[in-house]
């Protein structure tokens, strides 16, 4: 009987394979574009590479009229940890703060960020209300660039 190799060596040696391969189209000899590439998922089962079409758009549930702020992870602007949210993950790009919408709400603020899908893990101070949502950056001085902005922010469904 073969002996077979170690878990780790082929995980290791699929993820130099999937970094060095280069994309093919299903119907065609040529290799996709980047813009082609970008466009779609590409999933490994068993030794073939499978191109899947982009995730749907999300649809909009609701459309509100807010105020969007900026907040980052310093002591003065959070609680005694301030780098976990009130969700109990981790802080990093992406996510918000807001009274209103429960934990995992997937939300757009189009007007600022186009198409860029947030998600709600935070809270905030009462005083601020409920329409009033809070995007987390990384250093103070980007979120106090940021000010304040009246716009719609949408609300998607899950």
């Amino acid at each position: 009987m073969p002996k077979l190799p170690k878990a780790s060596a082929v995980l290791a040696l699929s993820a130099v394979f999937i970094l060095n391969f280069n994309v093919f189209t299903p119907k065609a000899d040529h290799a996709l574009s980047p813009e082609e590439a970008v466009s779609g998922i590409i999933t490994i089962e068993g030794t073939s590479l499978s191109p899947h079409s982009p995730l749907p758009e999300p649809k909009i549930r609701k459309t509100v009229k807010v105020i969007v702020t900026a907040y980052s992870s310093t002591i003065w602007e959070t609680d005694d940890d301030p780098f976990t949210t009130a969700a109990g993950t981790y802080v990093r790009d992406g996510i918000v703060a807001n009274n209103l919408l429960p934990f995992g709400t997937r939300i757009r603020i189009p007007d600022v960020y186009g198409d860029k899908i947030f998600v709600v893990e935070d809270r905030m101070n009462r005083k601020k209300g409920n329409y009033h949502f809070d995007v987390w950056f990384p250093s103070y001085w980007e979120a106090k660039n940021f000010g304040a902005k009246n716009t719609y922010i949408e609300i998607l469904e899950s």
